[in-house]
């Protein structure tokens, strides 16, 4: 291979080597889903704080319903009702001997009752009530600290807070956690041609669709998009703009502009300004720019401006880099192995990167490859869910041969 070529991995590992994580910071627990905890956490509380009931009932001496047995007629028990205690309230007195308190779920045990009576075996009587079937000592009690003790360790640094996490952390009184925050990422489109959609197109004209695509690729990889612009074919603008951006975001990601042309505005700019472009030996995508820009030397992407190229760029490049910079495993989306229903050519050298549908079935995953692998077809890029994955050393696979493929609509791959 050339000394000015890379291989995919070499690119990839080039990238993860120079980005960082990002410092933790202390975040509510409303925006902690998806980003990793920073710390050891422990409970503040008891859970449950005290003991409550886990039924409708009445809260008695277990001694004193004993010999209620609904399969023996006239064993039926019936007690006083002194009290009543719902979910949030204290009973105001204790259960005595031959005594019940009708209680809700989640409230307090009276003091002197050890079992609930769950409402089915009652007859559900206020004054007075009808006890049908015993309750053993403990009998839907859940005693406190049963689930967690205060002191014990809940999550543990590293974790990835999920929406279960997030309950945790609540429920051991924790407003808010101490994470790697998401990266703010700006997007940046180059090229004269580009025209907002939505507005007319003159001759040579064709609507901005990059940004879009990858501004929704950032959000669901778990960063956040928070700049948007379009530039036209001006090295002063291209440059003005990276070094504004560079000082308010954490990442910038450009598409357009790196090829070998004499309009390759982007490479033009910022290859004599910290930004390496190189040749990958990889299809789509081969021309990829990657460098540290500003005084705070942040990120910046530059892929090439065909909507696959730019999305499987992304894919390979950027979604990791960005899951590094989150603290978490920057690995790609998990490898998949198919079964390959039409075969693909693929240039020599070059690892392949093609689209296909996906479909799992009895014998195991299929990867049908979409009709159009040019860089520009994005219809069948919309309608690809999975990348088929052909080494560079390679150049053609049957149908019926297995690859390896990464299935990117897969719940909870972001």
């Amino acid at each position: 291979m050339p000394a000015d070529v890379r291989t995919l991995e070499e690119h990839r590992d080039a990238i993860l080597a120079a980005v960082r994580a990002a410092e933790p910071v202390s975040l509510r627990l409303a925006d902690c889903l998806g980003l990793v905890l920073c710390e050891d956490v422990t409970s503040l509380v008891d859970l449950p704080g005290f003991d409550n009931s886990a039924m409708d009932g009445y809260a008695v001496r277990a001694v004193d319903v004993s010999a209620a047995d609904p399969d023996v007629p006239g064993t039926a028990v019936r007690l006083p009702v002194v009290g009543e205690v719902a979910a949030g309230g204290v009973a105001t007195r204790a259960v005595g001997p031959g005594e019940a308190v009708r209680i809700m779920t989640g409230a307090m045990i009276p003091d002197g009752a050890d079992a609930i009576v769950k409402v089915e075996d009652t007859d559900g009587g206020t004054g007075t009530v009808e006890i049908r079937a015993g309750a053993p000592v403990g009998t839907s009690v859940r005693p406190a600290g049963e689930d967690v003790q205060h002191g014990q360790v809940v999550l543990t640094s590293g974790t990835t807070i999920d929406a279960r996490g997030v309950a945790l952390l609540a429920a051991t009184g924790h407003p808010d956690a101490l994470v790697r925050p998401r990266p703010r990422v700006a997007i940046v489109s180059a090229g004269a041609e580009l025209v907002p959609p939505g507005e007319p197109l003159q001759p040579g004209q064709i609507h901005e669709s990059n940004s879009y695509m990858l501004e929704a690729a950032v959000v669901a990889s778990g960063a956040v998009a928070v700049r948007q612009a379009t530039l036209d074919d001006d090295p002063a603008a291209v440059l003005s703009a990276v070094a504004a951006l560079a000082d308010d975001v954490d990442a910038i990601v450009t598409s357009g502009g790196v090829s070998m042309g004499a309009y390759d505005v982007v490479k033009e700019s910022l290859r004599d300004h910290g930004v390496d472009f190189v040749q990958v030996a990889m299809q789509p995508g081969k021309p990829q720019g990657f460098g540290l820009v500003g005084d705070r030397n942040v990120p910046l992407f530059a892929l090439p401006g065909n909507p696959v190229s730019s999305y499987v760029s992304f894919e390979v490049f950027v979604r990791p880099a960005l899951r590094r910079m989150m603290g978490r495993d920057p690995e790609q989306r998990r490898t998949l192995t198919a079964r390959l229903e039409h075969p693909l050519s693929s240039p020599p050298g070059r690892a392949q990167v093609a689209r296909a549908v996906a479909t799992h079935t009895e014998e195991g995953w299929r990867a049908d490859p979409v009709w159009g692998q040019a860089s520009h077809f994005v219809a069948d890029l919309a309608r690809a869910n999975a990348f088929v994955l052909i080494p560079a050393e390679a150049t053609r696979v049957e149908a019926g041969d297995m690859v390896d493929m990464w299935l990117l609509d897969e719940p909870g791959a972001g």
